[in-house]
């Protein structure tokens, strides 16, 4: 038998509690911005505590950094600093994704509908006439015996091959998708924020992947200078710095890293907003020009597009911007490559790239 605690209700402690957990949501959300500065999340904190005068009286920062504690998103460190935990990380991909997929959620899709069979499928209640190759344990054995005795009546239940019903089963095939994520200035620049939504698109998808689709695969990839291969883990982490644009170097390390996995499906997801000003030398060096569209950056880089068109890999391109120059560029890269292209604002991002991860819809949204 089951031990049941019952307390009185206390209205304002109940109150209090609803407010921490707004409080340590609003922290979540500034130590993504902060790129895991945890002090420097707790000084935005405290700074918009006293500015909008969301602390009530008797609740103190150190209260919430207590809570915080006792809820397992951060624990201190050998020197008594506060830093995040896993279970924290794990809060800041639940987040992001409730954030970026969440008023999406009706609407999802159960899972990668194909056409083709895929590794795996679930028995659906419609039937058809079994086919050479069909598994045994997809017969339907009632409809079976059913097709027999109008054939031949009570008499013999000789079955036959043109008796035999199976069960139709809705295929569903595994991804491995690169999420290529620009680094460069122009994520930062003027003061607009572009970087932030990116990741937790990023962590959505990652989050995504991992509770309901275990056997895709998702790597990412950042790309400023040079191309990077980063841990998941570490998306809450990132930030954009003083780059250029090196979007074939992030193609070409996409491809690579696709040509190693063992899913029936490839394919690229872009995020960027800025021309590609940048490109890796065969020496290594690389050649930077951040004035116009360099028609050499330009044409490598329409060569990886080709290039990926010809291993099969479909990229999908996300542009935070709607500057007329960019978005022929873009157009252009999407005619060679037969991909995708969205032209989304950074607060929209994320219901787009659910739609094409899910849905794999061709077409271009304005």
């Amino acid at each position: 038998m089951r031990d049941f605690l019952y307390r009185d209700h206390d209205p304002a402690r109940d109150a209090r509690e609803r407010l921490l957990e707004r409080l340590a949501k609003l922290f979540r959300d500034l130590l993504l911005r902060t790129s895991g500065d945890v002090d420097e999340a707790f000084r935005w904190l405290d700074h918009i505590g006293r500015r909008h005068g969301i602390f009530p009286d008797k609740l103190t920062l150190d209260e919430v950094k207590a809570w915080l504690e006792r809820d397992r998103t951060l624990a201190r460190d050998g020197q008594g600093n506060l830093r995040v935990t896993p279970r924290g990380e794990q809060r800041l991909r639940l987040d992001a994704l409730d954030t970026v997929f969440g008023a999406l959620q009706r609407d999802a899709a159960g899972e990668h509908r194909t056409k083709v069979d895929g590794t795996g499928g679930e028995r659906q209640p419609e039937t058809r006439r079994w086919r050479f190759g069909d598994p045994v344990s997809h017969v339907d054995g009632r409809t079976t015996i059913h097709n027999t005795l109008r054939r031949v009546g009570l008499g013999d239940l000789d079955v036959t091959e043109e008796d035999l019903e199976v069960f139709e089963t809705e295929h569903s095939s595994s991804c491995a998708t690169v999420l290529l994520v620009d680094v460069s200035h122009s994520m930062v620049l003027y003061g607009e924020d572009r970087i932030t939504p990116a990741k937790q698109v990023a962590m959505a998808l990652c989050e995504l992947i991992r509770t309901r689709y275990p056997k895709d695969g998702l790597d990412v990839v950042l790309f400023g200078d040079d191309a990077v291969r980063v841990p998941v883990d570490e998306l809450p982490w990132v930030s954009a710095g003083p780059f250029h644009t090196n979007t074939r170097g992030g193609l070409r390390l996409a491809q690579e890293i696709l040509r190693k996995r063992r899913q029936a499906n490839k394919r690229i997801l872009m995020i960027t907003d800025g021309k590609p000003s940048a490109l890796t030398e065969r020496d290594g060096t690389v050649y930077k020009n951040p004035f116009g569209l360099d028609e050499r950056v330009v044409n490598k880089t329409l060569d990886e597009a080709a290039n990926c068109r010809r291993l099969g890999i479909p990229v999908t391109t996300f542009m935070l911007t709607d500057d007329p120059v960019l978005v022929d560029f873009v157009d252009r890269f999407t005619r060679l490559n037969k991909g995708q292209a969205y032209y989304s604002r950074p607060d929209r991002l994320g219901a787009f790239v659910l739609v094409d991860y899910l849905r794999n819809r061709r077409r271009t949204v304005e």
